[in-house]
């Protein structure tokens, strides 16, 4: 899949998105090994900290869906290219730091690897 398709998947999940206090609305597209897709959207709440990401949104819903090999996941957050936060990048290496993150907005489209965006990443694997 072009990367840039899998970014249209992110942008079209960002239509989704609950955003009231932050009105920052996030798409996200995680695609897997053997080519699903699974998109989320960032789902805000009063409780600050009950809030979820749209990237950690996906890898749950593929995780509740029996995936656990993914080659990239986009991220789209309208105009600016936004980054996945630090507790994404570590869900995102739990399941492999060579995982592709896709970021796209109107300065265009970066491409960087889970190692590359979290070089320290925390596992209890050997």
């Amino acid at each position: 899949m072009d990367y840039s398709d899998l970014l249209k998947k992110a942008e079209e999940a960002r239509e989704f998105a609950y955003a009231p206090y932050s009105k920052f609305k996030v798409g996200a597209a995680l695609l897997t090994k053997d080519n699903q897709i699974f998109t989320g959207c960032n789902v805000e709440n009063s409780a600050y900290s009950s809030t979820m990401c749209a990237e950690r949104v996906c890898i749950y819903k593929a995780v509740s869906q029996g995936c656990r090999e993914f080659t990239a996941v986009a991220v789209y957050a309208g105009l600016h290219r936004a980054a996945p936060c630090g507790e994404c990048r570590q869900v995102l290496a739990e399941f492999g730091t060579d995982i592709l993150v896709v970021m796209g907005g109107a300065e265009g489209l970066m491409v960087k690897s889970v190692k590359e965006l979290l070089p320290f990443s925390f596992t209890m694997k050997p």
